[in-house]
Order: structure tokens, then sequence, then C-alpha cells
């Protein structure tokens, strides 16, 4: 028999018994025999040099690699909104049928892991990346090829993208932990660590599985429901969730509900609650999406975890704005698989009201993956004694002011300050400058090199080759990464100044309303005029271009070459040809990538939407431009090619 022939049937059969084994968890053959096929397909691969792409011996894992490339997803990955109670999906259930008639819904696990989303062309897989923000993640095709459940190969051979979760089955967290050196205790966190590590054999080693349950894209046209994804699933042999109901009215998923929440201990994986999803594609069309989730689908969470442990003692630390929040240092527990010994108290405020004392006995929360919170007092002892408000900065020992419920440090050199400050700064969503980590910003700071953001800028090749672990190569790419972030967008330099309650969301709109000069002389009253800043925050962005110190340093970035670019005011310019309208991208753009051609038409007041339904205006396409378009054409909707939207800018 002609060898490469031989070594097709061999990897057809062993993944077939492989999708018995891992996927249906029905063996339908010795181990004894299938270690013997796998023993002949290696000896061939050996004695050809030929490996199929979809041959179980890539299961192994290969090379360590060098790092983690970014992927940018063709498709928006959006969060689902949560709801903590019954009431929640009883409004989500009215708030659908008040948009579509006779609605179904599907429910499913909500599993807690790591989002993983999938690529296949020509039935073989040919990318896995995770989430990351939903726009951009991270390539870990080479660790997903690792894991045993997940299809190399498909028998449908169009273009597919699906989504899953990572998981780890809680008996073979148990069964990693009896031989590893460093136990595992939580299920998310062992998932997370094996999938985002730079050798695949740390996959390859903790038996990972991924429950795939959604269809990002596919040139099939024959899906029109959530129950046709599940069986479209099922048939290429996609591991999927053993929950999967049709229901009519919130009672039926009420009971569902109640079911699934006496029984989630007993499970073998770790689950954090339900999904519900309007079943219907084309109804989910009309629903459509807001900034953050689609409208047609919730998160039903279970009631967190709650338990009791010593309130020891409190962290003060001191954040990226001089704020000084305390951190509960409590006597280890064991919480839902997880060891705590640190949770959140919020502000001293909120420890008075909770009347937490030392050495007391608390309640303490777990909800799912988030920072562990210490709810109230359980029992006060004989020794409890007070917690006292610091009056210097733990760090400095420069005096501290209260402004509200919270206590600030105003030193400007003020090392946990800084140092937090200056990693805020260079972070993706803010001036985007790769290869400084907390721990190098951190050595940075104590050799002297930098001591406020605008020293990064005058950083040398000079002072940078005498700390340890900085070669040539690392130099000049951390130096060409500082070079590249002096062009900013006005809303990512807003970002990275540390006001007081603006995140990402408040520095894009403050950046479609004003430009730097506007806004240096903006009032409170002009400030609350944007939806979602509130008097607080509109104070704290006034007083923060009051401070001469931050005025300053403002003016030192910008004489060392710091530049913005400035968002389209649409607040002056209503009659552009984006404002209002609302627009779905589709297929590959050449000039920009999709979230740069986004943030465009967001910045003339324009939105964009990741489905087309006949409330769209207009689809711009690029190369290899799919069903968005075909659907577009059918609809009505205008179309822009690449080079037309090019011409209305």
């Amino acid at each position: 028999m002609d060898e490469q022939k031989q070594m097709r049937e061999l990897v057809d059969k062993l993944n077939e018994l492989a999708y018995h084994y891992y996927v249906l968890e029905k063996p339908i053959m010795s181990d004894y025999d299938y270690d013997t096929m796998y023993d002949q397909l290696v000896s061939l691969e050996e004695e050809t040099g030929i490996v199929l792409p979809d041959s179980p011996t890539l299961r192994v894992g290969g090379d360590v690699l060098t790092g983690f490339k970014k992927v940018e997803h063709k498709y928006r990955l959006y969060s689902l909104n949560k709801c903590n109670d019954l009431s929640g999906i009883e409004k989500f259930v009215q708030d659908v049928s008040s948009v579509v008639s006779n609605p179904t819904f599907t429910v499913e696990y909500k599993f807690d892991g790591l989002r993983i989303i999938a690529e296949y062309q020509d039935g073989s897989l040919i990318r896995a990346s995770t989430r990351g923000d939903g726009y951009v993640g991270e390539d870990v095709t080479e660790q997903v090829k690792t894991i045993k459940s997940v299809p190399l190969s498909i028998d449908y051979k169009g273009k597919l993208i699906v989504a899953g979760e990572g998981v780890i089955t809680l008996s073979n967290l148990e069964l990693y932990n009896k031989t590893a050196e460093e136990k595992l205790k939580n299920a998310r966190n062992a998932v997370a660590g094996a999938i985002r590590n730079l050798d695949p054999k740390v996959t390859a080693k903790r038996n990972l599985d991924v429950v795939f349950y959604d269809i990002i894209y596919t040139d099939n046209k024959d899906i029109s429901s959530q129950e046709d994804v599940q069986i479209f699933l099922t048939n290429n042999k996609f591991l999927t969730g053993k929950l999967f109901e049709t229901v009519k009215s919130s009672d039926d998923i009420k009971k569902i509900a109640d079911k699934i929440d006496k029984i989630k201990t007993k499970l073998d994986i770790q689950i954090d609650g339900l999904v519900i999803k309007l079943n219907n594609l084309k109804q989910r069309e009309e629903l459509g999406y807001t900034a953050k989730y689609p409208k047609w689908a919730i998160a039903y969470k279970f009631a967190p975890v709650e338990m009791t442990s010593t309130l020891l003692d409190v962290d003060w630390r001191v954040g990226k704005t001089g704020k000084v929040t305390p951190i509960a240092l409590l006597e280890p527990i064991d919480i839902a698989g997880a060891t705590v010994s640190r949770a959140t108290l919020n502000n001293y405020e909120d420890i008075m009201r909770k009347d937490l004392k030392l050495n007391s006995l608390v309640f303490v929360r777990r909800s799912n993956e988030v920072i562990p919170e210490v709810l109230g007092v359980a029992q006060h002892r004989p020794n409890s004694v007070e917690i006292v408000r610091p009056s210097r900065c733990p760090c400095c020992n420069s005096p501290l002011f209260t402004k509200g419920p919270n206590i600030f440090c105003y030193n400007p050199i003020c090392r946990d300050k800084v140092i937090s400050r200056i990693t805020s700064f260079v972070s993706r969503e803010s001036m985007n400058i790769d290869g400084l980590s907390e721990k190098i910003i951190a050595l940075l700071y104590d050799t002297g090199f930098v001591r406020s953001i605008a020293d990064l800028y005058r950083l040398d090749a000079g002072e940078l080759c005498l700390l340890d672990g900085f070669k040539d190569k690392k130099i000049n790419n951390l130096l060409s990464s500082i070079q590249n972030s002096k062009d900013v967008s006005f809303s990512s330099f807003l970002n990275a100044l540390s006001i007081e309650g603006v995140g990402t969301k408040t520095s894009k709109d403050l950046a479609k309303k004003f430009n730097y000069s506007s806004l240096l002389s903006a009032t409170i009253s002009d400030l609350v005029e944007i939806e979602d800043i509130g008097d607080v925050t509109a104070e704290n962005i006034v007083e923060f271009f009051k401070d001469e110190k931050n005025i300053e340093e403002i003016n030192s970035l910008f004489s060392l070459g710091v530049h913005i670019k400035q968002e389209q005011n649409i607040s002056l310019d209503k009659d552009n040809f984006f404002y209002g309208k609302k627009f779905v991208l589709t297929g590959t753009l050449q000039q920009y990538s999709r979230t740069d051609a986004t943030n465009i038409i967001e910045s003339f007041g324009g939105s964009v939407s990741s489905s087309v339904s006949k409330n769209t205006d207009y689809v711009i396409y690029g190369e290899e431009a799919g069903s968005k378009l075909d659907k577009a054409k059918t609809l009505g909707v205008a179309l822009l090619s690449e080079s037309e939207f090019l011409s209305k800018l």
C-alpha cells in the first residue's frame, strides 16, 4: 500500500477513535489497540518525513514559541449582558417579546473558562485565537491544536469561524494535580495558564477541552437558528455542551435554572450560570446590539459562593490617581476551587459601614472569577480591634487627604503612584508602548531613569543597556515603540492621563466633543451635557486641568514630540456624510484595519453594527466579502466599496 495513503487511513481512523473517546465519551477500541495504530503512524511519519495537517501526533505540542502574535478579529466579539436573579430573566424575555413576535429561546450552560475562536477553511483548522478585547486577540493555534476534543479537520469544507470555551474538567484537574509539582486549585486559571503559555507542551499536559457553542461566520446558507448551530457543530464533531433546551417562556427558563442550580456542584465541569439566546437568527438582527452586548442574549449568573474567614490585616495600596485603597488580608480559605487570601474593601467609609475589625470573622464572597469581596461581619471576637484610617501614605509617608469616601496621596513622586500611573500610561488602550511591564517600570523608577510619564520620552540606549536583560534588540524595540507612540489619538491621550473616573469610553466621548484647548476651559456644566458623565467625574476633569503640575507635565510631553491626532468634533459638524448613519463592515479592507475604520466612522458621529438589517444605511465592503454583502443586496441596502468609503473621508 502507498505509504501516504496508509497514513491517511490511519489518521482518519485515529481521529474517529479520538472523537468517540473525547467528545462522545464512548470509546470503541481498547487503549492498547489505539496505541498500536498510533505507533504505526509515528513510524510512517518518521520514515517519510511527512506529517498530515490533521495528524493526532500534532497533539503533543511543538517547539516553545517566542511570543504571542496579535490577531485582529474579522468580526467583533461582544460580551454578554448579565442578570443575577430570576426577575432579570423575565425582563429579558419581555424586552425581546416586545420587538419580535412569538420568540423561542435556547438555554445552555455558561462555562467558566477562556473564550476561544477557531477558524476553518476547506475543512482544516487554520487558526485559533483568544477573545482579547473583542477586536484583537492572541494567536494560540499551536496550543489549541494539542486539545484532543478540538477537531483538526471537519467535514464542512466552506469558510467557518466558531466560538467556544476552553475548559478543564474537574476530574482532569484532579488527575493533573496528582503528579504536578505545583498544584492548580482553580479550573479557570488552569485553562488560561495552559492556553496562554508559550510552550504548547504545557497545554497538552493539562488535558483541556474546548466546548463550542456559537458560529461567528459561515458561508452555509442553511443555518437560521441556534438549534441549527447546535446540529451543525455536532455533525462536524465539535464538542458541545450537555445542556441545550429550546423554550418559549421565562417560566420554562426559570425551571431549568432552578434545576441546574441544585446540581451544578455535582457536574464534572465548572459552570457559573446559564446563557439564554433568542433562537431565530433573523429575529436577532431586528434586536441588534448595544455598544457592549447583543440585545438577543443574556447570561444568568448563579448566586455567588460565600464563606467566612478571619480578617487578619488591611493592606493600603496606592493607585495611579493617588487613591489609597484598602485590601483585606484574610486567613486563606478555599472558595469554589480557589484559595482566597485577599479581598476588596472599597474604601474606609465602606469599612466603617460594614463595621469591620481586625481579627473578626467576616463573610467573603467570590462571584465567579472576579476579585473576592468582604461583605460584612459574621462575628466580632474578644481580640477584635478597630481598623485605623491611615493619615500618611503607606508608600512615601506623605500626608493623606480625604475627598468624598476616598483618601488620596497627592505627592507627585510617590513611588507606587508613579509606577501605577506609568503602567496605565503605556497600556494598549492608552499610548500603546510595548515592552514595558510593571516590573520593568519599577526597575526604571528605582534606577532613577524614569520618575514621570514624560521621562519615558527621555530614555536612551545608554541608560537601558545598564539594566539586566536589556540587549540591543530589546532596547531598539522599546525605543522604537516609544517613538511610535508619539502620534496618538486625543481619546487615547486622555485615557493615558489617569484622570479620576475617566476610562476608555469617557475618553472617546470627550474627544468627540472637545479638542485639547477647548477641554482646558470646559466647565462642569459643559461636561455633564455628555451622556454618562456625572457631576463627580466632571469635577475631576475640571480640577485635573486646573492643576499647574498636570499642565506642566502635558506640556513636557508636547515638547518631547508627543502629538495629538484630533478626532472629528461632531458637535461642530453634523453635516458630514457619516453623522447619524448606521454602517456594517464586511470583507478585508486594505487601507485600514476594521478597528481603525470603526473608530473613524464613530469619530464622525456614525455607528457600526456587526449585522445587516433593514435599518442599516450602508454596507462598506472589501475583499472576500461574504454573506453580509449578499444580504445587503437582498435588502436593498446601499453599498460602498473601499475606494468609495475613502472618497467620503
